[in-house]
């Protein structure tokens, strides 16, 4: 049995893109405003509004988002996860990575798509990480925030997930 999530189809344009992840981000801030001072040093942000995660035993992850350095998108990218195991339900949720050194924005460039948990590292921000989070204790390259979850699905990580540029 192949599942597959990505649909070329339901492709979002570069314009949509463009408005989905700002939107994302500004819902993001609101929810967790020591993303909002992260993004003020960030040598750049991976921005993805809408990512489709379902599965029944086999499952996968898709979606799009754009490389923002500064205010202006820089780059396109797709995140995609498979997995397996125990798991059943779908869900859609966002993310953004906050690249936090030169070092990691060249990887994420020069690499042919970047599997999170190889290369730069990524600590997922949850309640009790971000309230410890300050300018002043930013040691690792990458901080991942997941936001805006909606459906059923336990189990919710970006671990695995490879991200590559798309074209737009």
């Amino acid at each position: 049995m192949v599942m597959t999530v990505a649909n070329p189809a339901l492709a979002a344009s570069a314009e949509d893109l463009d408005r989905n992840a700002m939107q994302a981000l500004n819902t993001l801030y609101k929810v967790h405003p020591v993303a909002e001072t992260l993004s003020k040093s960030a040598k750049g942000i991976l921005v993805f509004p809408n990512i489709v995660k379902a599965g029944l035993v086999f499952g996968g992850s898709y979606g799009e988002g754009v490389l923002l350095k500064g205010p202006a998108v820089a780059d396109y990218y797709n995140s995609i996860t498979g997995s397996w195991g125990l798991q059943a339900g779908a869900q859609s949720y966002a993310y953004a990575v906050f690249l936090m050194t030169d070092a990691a924005v060249s990887y994420l460039e020069k690499t042919n798509g970047w599997e999170i948990g190889v290369g730069p590292t990524v600590v997922l921000v949850d309640e009790g990480v971000a309230r410890n989070l300050s300018t002043s204790s930013l040691k690792d390259d990458a901080y991942a925030f997941i936001f805006s979850q909606q459906g059923l699905m336990a189990g919710l990580s970006i671990e695995g997930t490879k991200i590559s540029r798309i074209d737009r």
